[in-house]
């Protein structure tokens, strides 16, 4: 796992950076989609790039984290929706090659397992970006959820539900209780994590992550089995690691070829 701690603007040029290294590189690239607010400045840094550098999403594919149970089709905090407003139509998507887990589907398990097969038939995700939530969640699973999980309907934790309720007008009671989510299982398949975290409430999170002990109290920190993770956090997210100064060390001296 790397770790590499910087200025929080700098976060979202950096996961941009090799956002578009892969699309140059592998321009029929599948990217794994994220919403919240660190995400959204790297989907703004996208859309700059696309804008004047010519930067092409016309032959890639995205897949959606997550998605609410239940939400009207039109409303805006429906995660399609939001992933549209934010990246898919300020680039050259077509709207079928951005893919998400039907939360209106009748058959919510049956949605869930096609999302899954979407995703494996896709070839799997290249780089997925992730956010990591106050409890230690990424995507919606929450504490005590299967390591090995796959996508699935999960529960919303109090917590998680008052984390959003800032996307509903301040009010939990808007806040669905209920989402698809791809699982832990899922994501450790992606050939690539990118996660982004910023400001103290998210410090203790981030060292459970790094340095705490792999457990599904903390469901980010299966990434520590990963081989390819890279943590971009902030001073204050960083706030808690008590191996920083290592961490800034060994990314001050990598060589600039490695890419993240």
């Amino acid at each position: 796992m790397e770790v590499v701690i910087a200025p929080a603007q700098e976060l979202a040029v950096l996961a941009a950076e090799a956002i578009e290294a892969l699309l140059r590189r592998r321009p029929q690239a599948v990217l794994g989609l994220a919403t919240g607010s660190s995400p959204s400045q790297v989907y703004d840094e996208l859309a700059r790039r696309h804008a004047e550098g010519g930067l092409s999403f016309a032959r890639a594919r995205g897949f959606m984290l997550d998605e609410y149970v239940g939400l009207a089709a039109d409303h805006p905090e429906r995660y399609r929706n939001v992933i549209a407003a934010d990246i898919a139509e300020r680039v050259d998507w077509q709207a079928d090659q951005v893919q998400g887990p039907d939360g209106l589907a009748s058959d919510l398990s049956a949605a869930c397992a096609a999302y899954e097969r979407a995703i494996a038939d896709a070839g799997g995700v290249d780089l997925q970006l992730l956010g990591i939530g106050t409890d230690g969640h990424i995507a919606f699973n929450e504490p005590g959820s299967s390591l090995a999980s796959r996508t699935r309907i999960k529960t919303l934790t109090t917590q998680t539900r008052v984390d959003n309720a800032r996307f509903f007008d301040g009010d939990v009671e808007q806040v669905p209780t209920h989402c698809l989510t791809q699982g832990l299982g899922t994501i450790m398949e992606a050939r690539h994590l990118v996660l982004l975290a910023t400001g103290r409430h998210k410090a203790e999170a981030v060292h459970q992550l790094v340095e705490g002990p792999v457990s599904a109290l903390w469901p980010a920190t299966v990434m520590q089995f990963h081989p390819h993770a890279t943590v971009l956090v902030d001073e204050a997210a960083a706030s808690r690691l008590q191996l920083a100064s290592y961490y800034r060390q060994t990314y001050d001296s990598k060589p600039a070829w490695q890419g993240l």
